[in-house]
């Protein structure tokens, strides 16, 4: 896969431009970060948020629903990074429609905006450039067991889940991936057919795969060598095993 320019674009959402956020648009302006604002709608949102890192959202009782959503998927779909400005009240709201692990950070009124601007800044330095976390999409029809990968990994990585070969090819259509955990049996297509998919498109044929299998048989194995994975990993593989396992390939990719 082509490497890509990490974007570094901030995007502050709200529902007015108040002069908090246009205060803080112009202080990481100043400091060399990308920042604009967009008000919170999904027809400007739509325009705006696919060369973003990093989203701020200052919570308000008047915001549409339907724009919390938009912005929950978007977040989710990207693995964006996403701030949230306001106070608790508003926080235990919105986690009703965002998963709490999608937040990367909340801040709390009245606002400490240098805290939220050395917040902002550590966020780009680990996650973007050299420094970003790779990004593993772990694709199983398992739930259960692709959410404890998620779990384990989330840490470490910026984690993407998908529980079909249609689903993973529609992430990696929007988001890059850095490795691919390709559950070996799925229905309708299995993980050796969604490899090959992968293989044969320009955009997806170099993103290295590893699958993970309940199979060790040497039949099931040898199905696979032709499209060179980079390594067959047991389900029954733990926590601290799996983490070493890819921790030892991106340190030799």
């Amino acid at each position: 896969m082509n490497e890509q320019t990490e974007p570094r674009n901030v995007i502050i959402v709200s529902v007015s431009e108040s002069f908090l956020a246009k205060s803080l648009v112009t202080k990481l302006n100043s400091l060399g970060i990308g920042a604009s604002f967009v008000k919170a709608e999904i027809k400007e949102m739509k325009t705006r948020i696919s060369d973003a890192a990093l989203i701020i959202l200052f919570l308000n009782e008047d915001m549409e629903a339907e724009s919390l959503v938009y912005l929950k998927d978007a977040v989710v779909d990207r693995d964006l990074g996403f701030i949230l400005i306001g106070d608790e009240n508003q926080y235990e709201d919105v986690i009703k429609v965002i998963p709490e692990q999608a937040v990367t950070e909340m801040f709390r009124r009245p606002l400490d905006i240098d805290k939220l601007i050395k917040g902002v800044s550590r966020y780009l330095d680990e996650n973007t450039g050299e420094k970003r976390r790779k990004t593993v999409l772990i694709v199983d029809d398992d739930i259960t067991y692709m959410r404890t990968v998620y779990e384990w990994l989330k840490g470490t990585y910026h984690v993407g889940m998908a529980s079909s070969g249609v689903q993973a090819i529609s992430y990696l259509a929007r988001n890059k991936a850095d490795l691919i955990l390709l559950d070996y049996e799925m229905p309708i297509a299995n993980g050796p057919q969604v490899l090959s998919m992968l293989k044969s498109d320009t955009e997806t044929g170099q993103i290295p795969v590893m699958f993970l299998t309940g199979h060790s048989d040497r039949e099931s194995v040898l199905s696979v060598v032709g499209l060179s994975p980079v390594d067959y990993l047991l389900k029954t593989i733990d926590r601290e095993t799996l983490l070493s396992k890819l921790e030892d390939f991106f340190a030799k990719a």
